[in-house]
């Protein structure tokens, strides 16, 4: 096995990663790290989820995350109804010093979205239009046979990661990792994002309608978040695991 995984890395090295490729590359990982940050600062001021179209500290939450100050603080004088109904909205004055920090970090968020928005889109239509996907990142017919999905999969397990190959060649599990980042997280990342914003629902409702609302988007922008979050990880072990040197000369310089 050993053999056969070195053999194939010699073999793939002849050929190297676009240079289109590592300068997008790079740029997305500069704003998906600006994203994470300016995201979980975000969080923190409102650590509460919600489904469908409002959503506040009064509300109950669909989930509340212990990440910081505000987690079930509970600083609120009496609510005040606004009308006779009980069940209509109310009002309450704070009286907890909470941690907010919203302005930076929305401002960050916005400018970091558009730096992952613009050079993701070079990369989908170059590769599209250049056969990068469909020659490197989409799996085969013959691929997706169930020996050969189990066999990819109990390597993995068993941490048997074949050496970088300094190229675009990967295996199956990579190829399906990256198509749904690519072409299912990413832009349901940039969707839900765009369905927070007032000012792109007025000219498109259907998009909010398309989520169910303001905090059904933000719900889902935040789960899907967590799954980014995860391929990341693993992406960076992978890396490590399967020569970091290598793979980051590759990456970089192209050789």
């Amino acid at each position: 096995m050993a053999k056969d995984l070195g053999k194939r890395g010699r073999i793939n090295s002849m050929e190297h990663h676009a240079r289109w490729v590592r300068i997008t590359h790079w740029i997305v990982t500069v704003s998906v790290l600006s994203l994470v940050f300016s995201g979980f600062v975000i969080l923190m001021a409102h650590p509460r989820l919600y489904w469908g179209d409002a959503g506040n500290d009064l509300i109950p939450a669909l989930v509340e995350l212990p990440i910081s100050r505000n987690y079930q603080h509970g600083g609120w004088d009496n609510p005040t109804p606004f009308f006779e109904n009980a069940a209509g909205p109310i009002s309450a004055n704070r009286t907890y010093n909470i941690f907010n920090q919203n302005g930076w970090g929305r401002s960050l968020h916005f400018l970091a979205a558009w730096c992952l928005v613009l050079p993701g889109t070079v990369y989908l239509l170059a590769g599209i239009f250049g056969g990068h996907f469909r020659s490197h990142i989409w799996p085969r017919r013959k691929e997706l046979a169930p020996g050969l999905v189990w066999r990819d999969v109990a390597d993995h397990l068993r941490l048997r990661i074949p050496p970088a190959s300094g190229g675009p060649h990967y295996g199956l599990l990579q190829k399906c990792a990256y198509s749904l980042v690519v072409f299912l997280a990413a832009p349901l990342m940039v969707l839900t994002g765009l369905a927070m914003s007032p000012a792109v629902t007025a000219a498109l409702p259907s998009l909010l309608r398309l989520f169910g609302g303001y905090q059904s988007a933000r719900t889902i922008h935040f789960f899907t978040f967590v799954a980014l979050l995860l391929f990341m990880f693993v992406h960076v072990v992978m890396v490590i695991m399967s020569g970091f040197r290598r793979q980051i000369r590759a990456m970089t310089r192209g050789k």
